[in-house]
Protein backbone atom coordinates (compact mmCIF):
# COMPACT_ATOMS: atom_id res chain seq x y z
CA UNK A 1 0.00 0.00 0.00
CA UNK A 2 2.57 2.72 0.72
CA UNK A 3 4.10 1.78 -2.57
CA UNK A 4 0.89 2.62 -4.26
CA UNK A 5 0.95 5.70 -2.32
CA UNK A 6 4.55 6.49 -3.42
CA UNK A 7 3.97 6.39 -7.16
CA UNK A 8 0.73 8.44 -6.57
CA UNK A 9 2.55 10.70 -5.00
CA UNK A 10 5.25 10.99 -7.49
CA UNK A 11 2.59 10.90 -10.54
CA UNK A 12 0.24 13.82 -8.60
CA UNK A 13 3.90 15.87 -8.65
CA UNK A 14 4.03 15.93 -12.16
CA UNK A 15 0.57 17.86 -12.65
CA UNK A 16 1.21 20.20 -9.38
CA UNK A 17 4.69 20.55 -8.30
CA UNK A 18 3.38 22.13 -5.10
CA UNK A 19 0.95 19.17 -4.21
CA UNK A 20 2.22 20.01 -0.42
CA UNK A 21 0.60 23.66 -0.19
CA UNK A 22 0.17 22.81 3.48
CA UNK A 23 4.07 23.04 4.18
CA UNK A 24 5.00 26.60 5.11
CA UNK A 25 7.99 28.32 3.59
CA UNK A 26 8.83 27.52 -0.10
CA UNK A 27 12.38 25.83 -0.10
CA UNK A 28 12.81 27.60 -3.77
CA UNK A 29 11.90 31.14 -1.50
CA UNK A 30 11.58 34.05 -4.45
CA UNK A 31 12.60 37.33 -2.78
CA UNK A 32 9.67 39.84 -3.18
CA UNK A 33 7.63 37.42 -4.34
CA UNK A 34 7.23 35.02 -1.41
CA UNK A 35 6.13 35.49 2.22
CA UNK A 36 8.80 34.17 5.62
CA UNK A 37 6.11 32.95 7.57
CA UNK A 38 7.20 33.03 11.41
CA UNK A 39 6.09 29.20 11.61
CA UNK A 40 4.20 26.23 9.86
CA UNK A 41 4.52 22.55 9.67
CA UNK A 42 7.93 20.79 9.45
CA UNK A 43 6.32 18.14 6.99
CA UNK A 44 7.10 16.15 4.26
CA UNK A 45 5.69 13.41 1.38
CA UNK A 46 6.20 11.53 5.29
CA UNK A 47 2.99 12.76 6.82
CA UNK A 48 1.20 12.83 3.51
CA UNK A 49 1.62 9.70 2.83
CA UNK A 50 1.03 8.24 6.09
CA UNK A 51 -2.53 10.18 6.47
CA UNK A 52 -3.76 8.81 2.92
CA UNK A 53 -2.70 5.28 4.49
CA UNK A 54 -4.47 6.13 7.83
CA UNK A 55 -7.59 7.22 5.96
CA UNK A 56 -7.10 4.01 3.26
CA UNK A 57 -5.83 1.46 5.65
CA UNK A 58 -6.49 2.58 9.34
CA UNK A 59 -9.18 0.55 11.58
CA UNK A 60 -10.19 3.90 13.45
CA UNK A 61 -11.11 7.20 12.22
CA UNK A 62 -11.62 8.31 15.90
CA UNK A 63 -8.99 8.13 18.64
CA UNK A 64 -7.52 4.47 18.04
CA UNK A 65 -4.75 2.32 18.49
CA UNK A 66 -2.30 4.98 16.39
CA UNK A 67 -3.22 7.78 18.85
CA UNK A 68 -2.27 5.32 21.90
CA UNK A 69 0.98 4.59 20.06
CA UNK A 70 1.74 8.30 19.40
CA UNK A 71 0.70 8.62 23.60
CA UNK A 72 3.46 5.86 24.24
CA UNK A 73 6.01 7.78 22.17
CA UNK A 74 5.89 10.60 23.16
CA UNK A 75 6.02 9.36 26.92
CA UNK A 76 9.02 7.63 25.80
CA UNK A 77 10.96 10.86 24.10
CA UNK A 78 10.13 13.36 26.78
CA UNK A 79 10.20 11.00 30.02
CA UNK A 80 6.89 10.72 31.35
CA UNK A 81 4.79 7.48 32.11
CA UNK A 82 1.74 8.54 31.00
CA UNK A 83 0.17 10.63 28.20
CA UNK A 84 -3.16 11.24 26.95
CA UNK A 85 -3.91 12.63 23.18
CA UNK A 86 -6.45 15.71 22.88
CA UNK A 87 -7.56 17.85 20.15
CA UNK A 88 -5.67 20.73 20.91
CA UNK A 89 -3.54 22.08 23.54
CA UNK A 90 -5.89 24.83 24.84
CA UNK A 91 -8.16 21.31 25.56
CA UNK A 92 -4.87 19.50 27.16
CA UNK A 93 -5.16 22.75 29.81
CA UNK A 94 -8.50 22.33 29.91
CA UNK A 95 -9.24 18.70 30.80
CA UNK A 96 -5.61 18.97 32.86
CA UNK A 97 -7.04 21.65 35.15
CA UNK A 98 -10.10 19.75 35.68
CA UNK A 99 -8.23 16.42 36.43
CA UNK A 100 -5.65 18.19 39.00
CA UNK A 101 -8.65 20.02 40.83
CA UNK A 102 -10.13 16.54 41.22
CA UNK A 103 -7.45 14.48 42.28
CA UNK A 104 -6.18 16.69 44.62
CA UNK A 105 -9.54 17.24 46.00
CA UNK A 106 -9.25 21.15 45.55
CA UNK A 107 -11.78 23.36 46.18
CA UNK A 108 -13.47 26.41 44.23
CA UNK A 109 -11.72 29.64 44.70
CA UNK A 110 -8.31 28.19 45.68
CA UNK A 111 -6.06 30.38 43.99
CA UNK A 112 -3.57 29.26 40.68
CA UNK A 113 -0.77 31.52 40.56
CA UNK A 114 -0.45 32.52 36.75
CA UNK A 115 1.61 35.03 34.31
CA UNK A 116 -0.41 37.99 33.58
CA UNK A 117 1.06 38.03 30.29
CA UNK A 118 0.79 35.20 27.84
CA UNK A 119 -2.01 32.95 25.59
CA UNK A 120 -5.74 33.09 26.70
CA UNK A 121 -5.52 29.23 27.11
CA UNK A 122 -3.41 29.35 30.09
CA UNK A 123 -5.91 31.28 31.64
CA UNK A 124 -9.32 30.54 30.93
CA UNK A 125 -8.81 26.58 32.45
CA UNK A 126 -8.52 28.31 35.60
CA UNK A 127 -11.66 29.97 35.56
CA UNK A 128 -13.46 26.66 33.63
CA UNK A 129 -12.13 24.44 36.36
CA UNK A 130 -13.94 26.42 39.18
CA UNK A 131 -10.69 28.42 39.99
CA UNK A 132 -9.02 31.83 40.86
CA UNK A 133 -6.28 33.02 38.63
CA UNK A 134 -3.71 35.11 40.74
CA UNK A 135 -2.23 37.39 38.68
CA UNK A 136 2.01 38.06 38.34
CA UNK A 137 3.77 40.81 36.40
CA UNK A 138 6.76 40.01 34.12
CA UNK A 139 10.33 40.48 34.17
CA UNK A 140 12.13 42.21 31.38
CA UNK A 141 14.91 39.58 31.82
CA UNK A 142 13.39 37.06 30.06
CA UNK A 143 9.64 38.22 29.51
CA UNK A 144 8.72 35.70 32.15
CA UNK A 145 6.81 35.92 35.40
CA UNK A 146 8.57 38.25 37.70
CA UNK A 147 9.77 35.12 40.35
CA UNK A 148 11.00 37.58 42.83
CA UNK A 149 7.28 38.48 43.23
CA UNK A 150 5.54 35.05 43.42
CA UNK A 151 6.02 34.35 47.44
CA UNK A 152 4.40 37.76 48.02
CA UNK A 153 1.05 36.59 46.47
CA UNK A 154 0.82 32.87 48.07
CA UNK A 155 -2.01 32.55 50.64
CA UNK A 156 -3.48 30.12 52.65
CA UNK A 157 -5.61 29.09 49.28
CA UNK A 158 -2.83 28.96 47.15
CA UNK A 159 -2.22 25.37 45.36
CA UNK A 160 -0.34 24.99 42.54
CA UNK A 161 1.92 27.88 39.98
CA UNK A 162 1.05 27.36 36.72
CA UNK A 163 4.29 28.04 34.51
CA UNK A 164 3.88 29.01 30.53
CA UNK A 165 7.56 29.65 30.01
CA UNK A 166 7.66 32.42 27.55
CA UNK A 167 8.67 30.82 23.30
CA UNK A 168 9.94 28.14 24.95
CA UNK A 169 12.72 29.66 27.17
CA UNK A 170 12.58 29.35 31.13
CA UNK A 171 13.10 31.20 34.21
CA UNK A 172 15.56 30.56 36.84
CA UNK A 173 13.72 26.98 37.49
CA UNK A 174 15.31 26.02 41.19
CA UNK A 175 13.80 28.94 42.79
CA UNK A 176 10.74 28.19 41.29
CA UNK A 177 10.90 24.19 42.01
CA UNK A 178 12.25 25.45 45.81
CA UNK A 179 9.63 27.67 46.62
CA UNK A 180 6.89 24.89 45.13
CA UNK A 181 8.82 22.94 47.96
CA UNK A 182 8.74 25.33 50.60
CA UNK A 183 5.15 26.16 50.65
CA UNK A 184 3.95 22.53 49.59
CA UNK A 185 2.64 24.08 45.76
CA UNK A 186 2.34 22.38 42.60
CA UNK A 187 3.89 22.80 39.79
CA UNK A 188 1.89 22.79 36.54
CA UNK A 189 3.50 23.31 33.16
CA UNK A 190 1.49 25.07 30.00
CA UNK A 191 4.37 23.22 27.84
CA UNK A 192 2.65 24.46 24.71
CA UNK A 193 5.30 26.78 23.36
CA UNK A 194 8.48 24.81 24.72
CA UNK A 195 8.77 21.09 23.80
CA UNK A 196 11.97 20.20 24.05
CA UNK A 197 13.27 22.76 26.50
CA UNK A 198 15.76 22.08 29.58
CA UNK A 199 17.02 23.14 32.70
CA UNK A 200 19.66 21.43 33.87
CA UNK A 201 20.15 19.05 31.43
CA UNK A 202 16.23 17.61 31.88
CA UNK A 203 12.93 18.81 30.49
CA UNK A 204 11.14 21.65 32.21
CA UNK A 205 7.95 19.18 32.15
CA UNK A 206 10.33 16.50 34.33
CA UNK A 207 9.82 19.21 36.90
CA UNK A 208 6.46 19.38 37.16
CA UNK A 209 3.12 17.56 38.78
CA UNK A 210 1.46 17.61 35.08
CA UNK A 211 2.12 19.30 31.40
CA UNK A 212 0.24 19.61 28.52
CA UNK A 213 1.64 20.26 24.61
CA UNK A 214 0.33 21.57 21.70
CA UNK A 215 0.50 19.99 18.44
CA UNK A 216 -1.08 22.90 16.33
CA UNK A 217 0.60 23.47 13.02
CA UNK A 218 3.07 26.74 14.54
CA UNK A 219 4.05 24.38 17.27
CA UNK A 220 7.57 22.15 17.52
CA UNK A 221 5.61 19.44 15.60
CA UNK A 222 2.43 19.22 14.46
CA UNK A 223 -0.39 16.67 14.22
CA UNK A 224 -2.81 19.24 12.50
CA UNK A 225 -4.53 20.10 15.40
CA UNK A 226 -3.60 18.49 18.79
CA UNK A 227 -2.73 18.32 22.11
CA UNK A 228 -1.23 16.40 24.94
CA UNK A 229 -1.42 16.21 28.69
CA UNK A 230 1.30 14.13 30.92
CA UNK A 231 2.03 12.94 33.83
CA UNK A 232 4.18 10.25 36.06
CA UNK A 233 0.96 9.83 38.28
CA UNK A 234 -1.55 7.17 36.37
CA UNK A 235 -4.62 8.45 38.01
CA UNK A 236 -4.11 11.88 36.72
CA UNK A 237 -3.96 11.30 33.15
CA UNK A 238 -7.07 8.33 33.91
CA UNK A 239 -9.16 11.58 35.14
CA UNK A 240 -7.94 13.55 32.29
CA UNK A 241 -8.87 11.15 29.51
CA UNK A 242 -12.45 10.80 31.24
CA UNK A 243 -12.91 14.69 31.66
CA UNK A 244 -11.60 14.42 27.40
CA UNK A 245 -14.14 11.43 26.57
CA UNK A 246 -17.47 12.48 27.43
CA UNK A 247 -16.88 12.18 31.22
CA UNK A 248 -16.71 8.26 30.65
CA UNK A 249 -15.49 6.04 33.69
CA UNK A 250 -13.96 3.56 31.46
CA UNK A 251 -10.38 3.87 30.76
CA UNK A 252 -9.99 1.18 27.90
CA UNK A 253 -8.11 2.86 24.72
CA UNK A 254 -7.49 1.35 21.07
CA UNK A 255 -8.12 -2.46 20.78
CA UNK A 256 -8.92 -2.57 24.32
CA UNK A 257 -12.19 -1.45 23.46
CA UNK A 258 -12.88 -4.71 21.36
CA UNK A 259 -12.77 -6.90 24.29
CA UNK A 260 -16.18 -8.67 25.69
CA UNK A 261 -15.56 -8.05 29.30
CA UNK A 262 -12.79 -4.72 29.18
CA UNK A 263 -9.24 -4.40 30.51
CA UNK A 264 -11.17 -4.59 34.51
CA UNK A 265 -12.95 -8.02 33.14
CA UNK A 266 -16.07 -7.08 34.38
CA UNK A 267 -17.35 -4.41 32.15
CA UNK A 268 -21.24 -5.36 32.48
CA UNK A 269 -21.76 -5.01 36.03
CA UNK A 270 -23.61 -3.02 38.69
CA UNK A 271 -21.54 0.25 38.69
CA UNK A 272 -24.49 2.29 39.50
CA UNK A 273 -25.41 2.39 43.20
CA UNK A 274 -28.91 3.64 42.56
CA UNK A 275 -29.42 1.39 40.07
CA UNK A 276 -29.91 -2.48 40.86
CA UNK A 277 -28.69 -4.02 37.28
CA UNK A 278 -25.60 -4.13 35.16
CA UNK A 279 -24.21 -1.61 33.16
CA UNK A 280 -21.87 -1.45 30.51
CA UNK A 281 -18.96 0.60 32.16
CA UNK A 282 -18.42 2.43 28.29
CA UNK A 283 -21.78 4.00 29.78
CA UNK A 284 -20.71 4.98 33.44
CA UNK A 285 -19.94 8.54 33.35
CA UNK A 286 -18.05 9.65 36.69
CA UNK A 287 -17.68 13.09 35.59
CA UNK A 288 -19.43 15.90 33.59
CA UNK A 289 -16.97 16.02 30.50
CA UNK A 290 -16.41 17.10 26.93
CA UNK A 291 -15.99 15.49 23.52
CA UNK A 292 -11.99 16.62 22.82
CA UNK A 293 -10.30 13.46 21.39
CA UNK A 294 -7.98 13.15 18.28
CA UNK A 295 -8.62 11.82 15.22
CA UNK A 296 -6.46 8.89 14.82
CA UNK A 297 -4.52 9.37 11.60
CA UNK A 298 -3.14 13.02 13.64
CA UNK A 299 -1.72 9.99 15.95
CA UNK A 300 -0.32 8.43 13.10
CA UNK A 301 1.07 11.87 11.64
CA UNK A 302 2.46 12.50 15.47
CA UNK A 303 4.69 9.56 15.06
CA UNK A 304 6.30 10.63 12.26
CA UNK A 305 6.82 14.10 13.20
CA UNK A 306 8.44 12.83 16.76
CA UNK A 307 11.57 11.10 14.36
CA UNK A 308 12.36 14.52 13.21
CA UNK A 309 12.35 16.13 16.83
CA UNK A 310 16.05 16.47 17.32
CA UNK A 311 16.52 17.85 14.01
CA UNK A 312 13.70 20.14 14.68
CA UNK A 313 15.04 21.38 17.87
CA UNK A 314 18.68 22.22 16.02
CA UNK A 315 17.16 23.92 13.47
CA UNK A 316 15.10 26.47 15.73
CA UNK A 317 18.09 26.87 18.12
CA UNK A 318 20.10 27.27 15.58
CA UNK A 319 17.82 30.05 13.21
CA UNK A 320 17.16 32.07 16.75
CA UNK A 321 21.00 32.65 16.56
CA UNK A 322 21.01 33.73 13.48
CA UNK A 323 18.15 36.14 14.19
CA UNK A 324 19.73 37.01 17.24
CA UNK A 325 23.58 37.99 15.71
CA UNK A 326 21.40 40.23 12.98
CA UNK A 327 19.41 42.16 15.48
CA UNK A 328 22.50 42.21 17.88
CA UNK A 329 24.12 44.81 15.59
CA UNK A 330 21.46 47.64 16.24
CA UNK A 331 20.58 49.54 19.19
CA UNK A 332 17.29 50.49 20.54
CA UNK A 333 16.32 46.39 20.15
CA UNK A 334 16.85 43.69 22.10
CA UNK A 335 17.39 39.77 21.73
CA UNK A 336 15.84 37.55 25.10
CA UNK A 337 18.86 34.72 25.72
CA UNK A 338 18.55 31.47 27.58
CA UNK A 339 19.95 31.56 31.18
CA UNK A 340 23.22 29.96 31.16
CA UNK A 341 21.04 26.09 32.95
CA UNK A 342 18.78 26.58 29.84
CA UNK A 343 18.85 24.78 26.94
CA UNK A 344 15.89 26.56 24.83
CA UNK A 345 14.06 24.79 21.92
CA UNK A 346 12.81 28.27 20.62
CA UNK A 347 9.19 28.53 19.46
CA UNK A 348 10.34 32.57 18.30
CA UNK A 349 12.86 35.15 18.40
CA UNK A 350 11.78 37.38 21.25
CA UNK A 351 12.58 41.02 20.60
CA UNK A 352 12.24 43.97 22.74
CA UNK A 353 12.16 47.64 21.59
CA UNK A 354 13.10 50.68 23.34
CA UNK A 355 10.31 52.56 22.50
CA UNK A 356 6.39 51.86 21.09
CA UNK A 357 7.77 54.17 18.20
CA UNK A 358 10.14 51.81 16.91
CA UNK A 359 8.46 48.37 17.81
CA UNK A 360 5.10 49.95 15.54
CA UNK A 361 7.72 51.05 12.85
CA UNK A 362 9.75 47.93 12.95
CA UNK A 363 7.00 45.61 12.42
CA UNK A 364 5.35 47.64 9.74
CA UNK A 365 8.84 47.26 7.86
CA UNK A 366 9.15 43.55 8.68
CA UNK A 367 5.11 43.21 7.17
CA UNK A 368 5.45 44.91 4.25
CA UNK A 369 8.18 42.69 2.99
CA UNK A 370 6.59 39.87 3.56
CA UNK A 371 8.19 38.94 6.99
CA UNK A 372 5.71 37.68 9.69
CA UNK A 373 5.81 38.64 12.75
CA UNK A 374 3.76 38.18 16.38
CA UNK A 375 2.85 39.83 19.11
CA UNK A 376 3.89 38.83 22.54
CA UNK A 377 0.23 37.03 22.14
CA UNK A 378 -2.15 38.99 24.64
CA UNK A 379 -0.13 41.11 26.10
CA UNK A 380 -1.52 41.89 29.74
CA UNK A 381 -4.54 39.28 29.60
CA UNK A 382 -6.14 42.15 31.88
CA UNK A 383 -6.86 44.80 28.87
CA UNK A 384 -8.44 41.80 26.56
CA UNK A 385 -12.54 42.34 26.26
CA UNK A 386 -13.05 39.25 27.69
CA UNK A 387 -11.21 38.76 30.61
CA UNK A 388 -11.18 42.65 31.90
CA UNK A 389 -13.81 41.06 34.61
CA UNK A 390 -10.51 39.44 35.92
CA UNK A 391 -8.79 42.04 37.88
CA UNK A 392 -7.00 45.96 37.15
CA UNK A 393 -4.87 45.71 34.37
CA UNK A 394 -3.09 49.28 35.96
CA UNK A 395 -1.50 47.00 38.50
CA UNK A 396 0.95 45.61 36.28
CA UNK A 397 2.65 48.33 34.82
CA UNK A 398 5.41 46.21 33.12
CA UNK A 399 3.11 44.36 31.10
CA UNK A 400 1.18 46.98 30.45
CA UNK A 401 4.15 47.91 28.00
CA UNK A 402 4.16 44.53 26.04
CA UNK A 403 2.10 45.42 23.50
CA UNK A 404 3.96 48.64 22.98
CA UNK A 405 7.44 46.96 22.86
CA UNK A 406 7.80 43.39 22.25
CA UNK A 407 7.01 41.20 19.50
CA UNK A 408 8.87 37.93 17.96
CA UNK A 409 10.22 36.58 14.79
CA UNK A 410 9.88 32.91 13.58
CA UNK A 411 12.58 30.40 14.09
CA UNK A 412 10.94 27.74 12.30
CA UNK A 413 12.97 25.02 10.99
CA UNK A 414 11.10 25.71 7.73
CA UNK A 415 13.48 28.99 7.69
CA UNK A 416 16.09 28.16 5.60
CA UNK A 417 19.54 30.30 5.08
CA UNK A 418 18.13 32.22 2.24
CA UNK A 419 15.20 33.29 4.29
CA UNK A 420 17.90 34.15 7.28
CA UNK A 421 19.87 36.34 4.55
CA UNK A 422 16.67 38.11 3.29
CA UNK A 423 15.72 38.73 6.80
CA UNK A 424 19.17 40.31 7.30
CA UNK A 425 18.47 42.53 4.48
CA UNK A 426 15.25 43.79 5.18
CA UNK A 427 16.55 44.44 8.82
CA UNK A 428 19.91 46.33 7.71
CA UNK A 429 18.04 48.30 5.40
CA UNK A 430 15.25 49.72 7.98
CA UNK A 431 17.71 50.39 10.89
CA UNK A 432 20.85 51.86 8.04
CA UNK A 433 17.79 54.38 6.18
CA UNK A 434 16.32 55.21 9.51
CA UNK A 435 12.42 54.11 8.73
CA UNK A 436 11.18 55.22 12.45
Amino acid sequence: MYDLIDSFLESAKHYDKDIFPFIANKKDFCEGEDSVYYSGPYWDEQEAKELIYSVLKGKWLSSGEQVANFEKQFSSKFNFKYSLMVNSGSSANLVMLHALKKFFEWNDDDEIIVCVCGFPTTVAPIIQSGLKPVFVDISWNDLNWNINTLESLITPRTRALFSSPVLGNTYDLDYVVDLCEKHKLKLISDNCDSLGSKWKDKYLTEYSIASSCSFYPAHHICTIEGGMVSSNIKEIVDISRSFAWWGRDCYCVGQQNLLYKGVCGKRFDHWLPLYDGPVDHKYVFSNMGYNLKPLDLQGSVGSIQLKKFSEIHFKRRTNKLHIQEILSSYEGVEVIKELPNAETSWFGVPVICKSKKLKTAFVEYLESNKIQTRNYFAGNILLQPGYLHLGDYSKYPEANQVLDRVFFLGCSPTINSVMINYIKKIVDRFFLDLHY
